[in-house]
């Protein structure tokens, strides 16, 4: 169907032309990521050209399955802004997000080559020992993280008689990685992989990093947080590509 010069087309027209489910298309006018669809008097929906741009847009920034931080959001900000047909903001916020998925994925980068220098240096000794509170702020964290990186095995502090626990350099040494790692949103899952396999047999950090195995009952995205981010990357790039090439069709009235 046309109207003028320009194609109109029905739900499973688009869903195909979008490869996504008929669903999809409805759930995403709901949601405000395309703009309202217009109907004709028997009720059908009619989809236009501006409709199928926002459904491409809202499908390759949406196969990004990071979660971690806040990079699924920044992707919803932008489809839901194409939705308002706000395009000219929508493409400053893909830019904007392209930088900071290069910045993260940078990030995890550093911190893998952080396990890297660590494995190639000698355990730190001392006699200097310190307590939760004191560890934590040297680390710059909560004692509720060291707490929780405890119960989650990828530490054991050791404890004084009394049943304090008792932090000494070699601990502070393992934390200081953890705690990059986890800056670097790699998921407690990824680390307690990677921590397993070190003590075993140091051997490549990003291969383990970014390779679950079968046997783990939980396996999250950040599981393959440096794949993950360069897919993602990939992402954010073909939108921006697709605002260009559909220029020509928000920039006229429609």
């Amino acid at each position: 169907m046309e109207v003028g010069r320009y194609p109109l087309y029905k739900t499973s027209e688009i869903a195909a032309l979008a490869s996504v489910h008929p669903n999809t298309v409805r759930v995403y006018e709901e949601w405000g990521y395309i703009s309202p669809v217009p109907r004709l008097t028997n009720g059908y929906r009619v989809y236009s050209d501006v409709h199928l741009f926002q459904m491409k847009i809202a499908r390759i920034l949406f196969q990004c399955e990071i979660v971690q931080g806040d990079i699924r959001n920044k992707a919803r900000e932008i489809v839901t802004t194409s939705g308002k047909e706000q395009f000219p903001q929508a493409l400053h916020l893909t830019h904007e997000y392209l930088s900071h998925l290069k910045s993260e994925y940078q990030h995890a980068l550093l911190a893998a080559e952080a396990v890297e220098k660590w494995l190639h240096e000698d355990v730190p000794t001392g006699d200097k020992t310190y307590s939760r509170t004191e560890a934590a702020h040297i680390l710059g964290v909560t004692t509720e993280a060291l707490r929780n990186w405890e119960r989650n095995g990828l530490i054991v502090i050791p404890r004084l008689k009394n049943g304090h626990r008792i932090y000494g350099e070699k601990e502070l040494s393992r934390l200081q990685i953890i705690r990059g790692l986890r800056s670097a949103h790699y998921s407690l899952q990824a680390i307690l992989r990677l921590l397993r396999k070190l003590d075993q047999l140091p051997t490549d950090v990003i291969t383990i990093l970014n390779s679950p195995s079968n046997e783990e009952d939980v396996v999250t995205v950040t599981d393959r947080l440096i794949q993950s981010l360069l897919e993602a990357i990939q992402g954010a790039k073909s939108a921006i590509a697709l605002f260009y090439e559909y220029k020509h069709l928000y920039e006229r009235p429609h």
